[in-house]
């Protein structure tokens, strides 16, 4: 399946390069042939356990090309991962 390749790569990129991904909640193919996923990963984990702090959860825009290889991403929120994000 198409789908579960494009998690799979972007799952190893960011387990390589940014951290370990906790959730990916969209994937949406884009008008030239690649991909646009949300990325959830947990930020610094070992630092907020030193600190009994609550995890901080980072959200990733990452593209894909058409060869479902990553080309970039970008984090657009950061947030405690008890908080809850209110749409207004």
């Amino acid at each position: 399946m198409e789908i579960k390749k494009i998690i799979g790569n972007v799952t190893d990129f960011f387990n390589e390069y940014v951290a370990p991904v906790h959730k990916i909640t969209s994937v949406v193919e884009s008008e030239n042939g690649g991909w646009k996923l949300t990325v959830e990963v947990i930020e610094e984990k070992e630092y907020m356990k030193k600190y009994a702090k609550d995890e901080m959860l980072g959200v990733y825009e990452v593209l894909l090309n058409g060869e479902k290889e990553v080309t970039a991403y970008k984090r657009l929120d950061i947030r405690y991962r008890s908080s809850i994000k209110q749409e207004v």
